[in-house]
This record gives C-alpha cells, sequence and structure tokens, in this order.
C-alpha cells in the first residue's frame, strides 16, 4: 500500500514537472509568432531566418559543450539531416509568410495539421499501417480545413494556402525527425538544423539585406531563442510523462492565440473558423490515444 502511495506520487509530480515544462514551451511558442510577426514587417522572412539559425547557434552552444562538444556532435545520418532541414527550411519559411497574410489564431490552427499529414505520409512512405482511427483523424483534419478556408464562400486567402503548405512540410520534417531520433539526440539535430539552414539561406538572405533598427534587434534575440528553446522544453516534458499526457497540452496554443490576436491585432474570430480548429484537434486528439502514442516525436519549429 505504502509503495502504491509512493507511485502515485512519484507520477504526480512527473505530470506536475510536464505541465510546468509544456506552458513554458506553449509561452515561448506564442512569444515566437508575435515577434515573428513584428520583424516582418521591417525585414525579409530570408533575412529573418537566416539571423534567426546564426544567433540561436550561439545560444545552443552550452548544450552541445554539455554533451561532448563539437566532436560529439558527429552524426552518421547526415543526408538525412540535410533532407530534415530542406523540408524544415521550406515549411518555417511558409509558416513566417502566413503570420504577415492571415490571422494568428488561423495560423496556428492549419499549422496543427501537420501531424495528420504525418500520419498519412508514414502510411505511404514508412509502411505504417493506415488504422481506421487514423482515417478518421485525417477525415476531422480535411474537414477542419474546408471550414477554415471557407472555398466558394469567399475570395481564397493566399495565407491560408501557404500555411498549409507550411504544416505539409513539417509533416515531411517530422517523419524525417523520427528517423533521426534513432541515432541522434535532440541536441545534435537542432545542431544541425541551425548548421544546415544557415548554410541553405545564406544566399537568398544577403540578396535582401537590410541592417535591422535599434527597435527590431531584441525581437531578433526572442526570435532566435524562443525558436530553439521551445522544442527543447516540449522535449523536457516529454521526458517527464507520456505524449498522451503533454501533447494535449500545446493544443492551448489555438485559443491563446485567438485571445492574443484579438486583443493585439483585433483580430475576431468567427464560427466557422472555431469549428474547423475544434475539428483539426479533435482529429489530433483522437490519433494521439491510439497505442504507442507515447512514443511521438516532435520537430523543432
Amino acid at each position: 500500500m505504502l509503495r502504491q502511495e509512493e507511485t502515485d506520487v512519484e507520477n504526480t509530480q512527473s505530470t506536475l514537472k510536464a505541465a510546468g515544462w509544456m506552458m513554458t514551451s506553449i509561452a515561448l511558442l506564442m512569444l515566437m509568432a508575435v515577434s515573428g510577426r513584428i520583424i516582418t514587417q521591417e525585414i525579409n522572412v530570408f533575412q529573418v531566418m537566416e539571423m534567426r539559425s546564426v544567433i540561436a547557434f550561439f545560444m545552443l552552444l552550452p548544450l552541445v559543450f554539455r554533451e561532448g562538444g563539437f566532436r560529439a556532435m558527429r552524426t552518421p545520418v547526415l543526408p538525412g539531416h540535410i533532407g530534415r532541414n530542406v523540408a524544415h527550411y521550406v515549411g518555417q519559411f511558409a509558416w513566417l509568410m502566413g503570420l504577415t497574410m492571415i490571422p494568428l489564431a488561423q495560423v496556428i490552427a492549419i499549422e496543427f495539421t501537420a501531424p495528420i499529414w504525418a500520419a498519412l505520409m508514414a502510411a505511404f512512405f514508412l509502411g505504417e499501417r493506415l488504422t481506421w482511427r487514423k482515417g478518421l483523424a485525417i477525415g476531422f483534419g480535411l474537414a477542419g480545413v474546408l471550414l477554415i478556408l471557407k472555398p466558394g464562400a469567399a475570395p481564397l486567402n493566399p495565407g491560408h494556402l501557404i500555411v498549409l503548405t507550411a504544416a505539409f512540410f513539417f509533416a515531411i520534417s517530422f517523419i524525417m525527425t523520427k528517423f533521426l531520433t534513432r541515432s541522434d539526440s535532440a541536441t545534435k539535430i537542432i545542431f544541425w538544423m541551425l548548421i544546415i539552414q544557415s548554410i541553405i539561406g545564406l544566399i537568398p538572405a544577403l540578396r535582401v539585406w537590410i541592417w535591422p533598427s535599434a527597435g527590431v534587434w531584441p525581437w531578433i534575440f526572442v526570435i532566435a531563442f524562443t525558436g530553439t528553446f521551445a522544442h527543447f522544453c516540449m522535449a523536457k516534458a516529454l521526458s517527464h510523462a507520456d505524449a498522451t499526457v503533454a501533447m494535449p497540452m500545446d493544443y492551448l496554443r489555438v485559443p491563446l492565440s485567438a485571445i492574443i490576436g484579438y486583443f493585439l491585432y483585433a483580430e475576431g474570430v468567427d464560427a466557422l473558423m472555431a469549428l474547423g480548429a475544434a475539428l483539426i484537434l479533435a482529429g489530433n486528439l483522437f490519433n494521439l490515444r491510439r497505442p504507442n502514442a507515447g512514443k511521438i516525436q516532435q520537430t523543432p519549429t
């Protein structure tokens, strides 16, 4: 009996730690979205991404040295890192572009279709079985997207399609990350992400480069920090609790983004948008309840 009580206390403490890490992750991701919108009002998205990667690399160095330094960052699957980061770079670029074009709540809601696309891709490319549960989750996601896009009811906003493209490429990145975690740590994956994306984005960034104003520089450091460490916090949360416990907390970003959008940008949320977001989240939650859901991997954004 005493042993059972000790186990219950340990489980409660682990859940509380997971909740703390997830709340920190959510706060960082929301701050990243706000800072991204502020920065892109002045400088090009290519430059934002390049500055974020370079600055975040130096921010990551304490974790790199904690794991053994640069020698410990060697990887046997470098081509996998390159493929993963090409997809992630495209997704990240489209996500930042979407922030400048459509309401924040819509960006976050459509972003949450990425795990659903990943489940579909895993069935086709990794040979994972497409169960009725996964199929229903995909159906919920598609229905939610249609409600948000409202095709035929209003002129189609290109921003919706751009964010949907971002979610699709994030899904490819999810699949590649699942492969990479078999041999590399989270720190190593982020390390190579920052190096490869810095190389990919260097020439496009130099072509549009302008010197940021003094008021924008603090936000550049904010987006570099939040974009890197939000997912470190998420990984810490998953180390204390299963994904079925930790990941549903991440869906708080949808209502929080609506609140932030309303107070900061006077962005409204109509009934179809709310229903579409609810369907997307329901699909994710339903899919998350499947066996082995606790093994779900997340991708740094």
